[in-house]
């Protein structure tokens, strides 16, 4: 039986290269994105190779959002052998500004790391469904420290401060849930996907 891997962010860069080598690989891709065009344009370059995708669109910036994916994910299957966490948002180069989401929270926090744990937590129990099966949380080498005095960084902000402290709160949800879960039959890991990558996220940061 062909593995069943959710991957977020998927309809660009890391995501979508993931998503068609899997595929390639004869994996059952289930494609996460916001842009329905660019999703369904996804899953039909996989299908013409032969590969197994469906395509759900949702937005991370909003917890309700997140807790819909989580539903149309639980309604697509029974079982969930790779959860990808990598969808985010970048640094943003030197004309970031401070932005926040439909809850409230500073974006990059809020989209980089606080979905990423909800979306985690509400799909664990199909992950624990099968044999083997592994949480990877795409990550950064770009981390700085959380000012827990203002971690939703109201004074002094900056793209990139605020890229780092939410790629660091990821790495250390990630550390956690290893532990959570050891002797579990689920591996936890994150990585930094490379030094360099052209994909947009990076453009955009001025990299």
């Amino acid at each position: 039986m062909s593995k069943t891997i959710l991957i977020t962010g998927s309809t660009d860069g890391v995501g979508r290269h993931v998503a068609e080598r899997l595929a390639a690989d004869g994996a059952s891709v289930i494609a996460h994105g916001r842009d329905r065009a660019r999703g369904d344009a996804l899953v039909e370059r996989i299908k013409k190779t032969g590969g197994k995708a469906k395509f759900l669109r949702a937005d991370l910036a909003s917890l309700a959002g997140v807790r819909a994916l989580a539903d149309a994910v639980r309604h697509e299957t029974d079982g969930l052998d790779v959860l990808v966490n990598n969808a985010g948002i970048g640094a943003g180069g030197g004309v970031a500004r401070r932005e926040v989401s439909d809850d409230g929270f500073e974006l990059r926090f809020a989209v980089n790391y606080l979905a990423g744990f909800l979306l985690t937590r509400l799909l664990l129990p199909l992950v624990e469904a099968r044999a083997a099966s592994r949480i990877v949380n795409v990550s950064s080498a770009g981390q700085q420290a959380i000012d827990f005095s203002d971690v939703m960084l109201t004074h002094g902000y900056s793209g990139v401060r605020a890229y780092c402290q939410s790629k660091l709160a990821q790495i250390l949800f990630t550390i956690d849930l290893a532990g959570e879960l050891k002797g579990r039959g689920i591996t936890v890991n994150c990585l930094h996907p490379a030094t360099y990558m052209d994909t947009t996220m990076v453009r955009l940061s001025g990299a």
